[in-house]
């Protein structure tokens, strides 16, 4: 289900790329008003508790499947950074303008994921399969 993937990675990029008022709003809580409800800071809907470290995990995910696009394997050395583009919004390749570079601690982040397979959700789990990720 390359498709599937394909989509959820994107989603997740597009909210970790575009969505910069999520961080600040509400000091990331995603909540307003005195009695808790939560409503989305922006258009692109981010307001989960947990949405900047599921954005964070989609630009490293991104990191993990260029570097396989690149090298053909996930066996990326523990110190290795691998830097990736981020922004533009569209994702059409415009004119690149809004776009800077990340450097993202793959190695570490790879190990990690290895380690922490047993709690991993299954999305994920399937997201990393389906790059050539080996659990063991």
């Amino acid at each position: 289900m390359p498709g599937l993937a394909h989509r959820l990675a994107a989603r997740c990029l597009r909210r970790a790329t575009s969505c910069t008022k999520a961080r600040i709003w509400g000091g990331g809580y995603g909540r307003s008003g005195s009695a808790g409800t939560s409503s989305p800071p922006c258009s692109s809907g981010c307001w989960s508790t947990s949405s900047a470290q599921a954005d964070k995990w989609a630009l490293n995910y991104e990191a993990a499947k260029q570097f396989y696009e690149r090298e053909g394997h996930l066996r990326v050395p523990r110190k290795h950074v691998e830097r990736i583009l981020v922004g533009g919004g569209d994702g059409k390749g415009g004119s690149g303008d809004d776009q800077e570079v990340r450097e993202l601690r793959l190695g570490a982040w790879i190990g990690n994921q290895r380690s922490r397979a047993a709690t991993l959700s299954p999305d994920r789990m399937e997201l990393l399969s389906t790059i050539g990720m080996r659990w063991s």
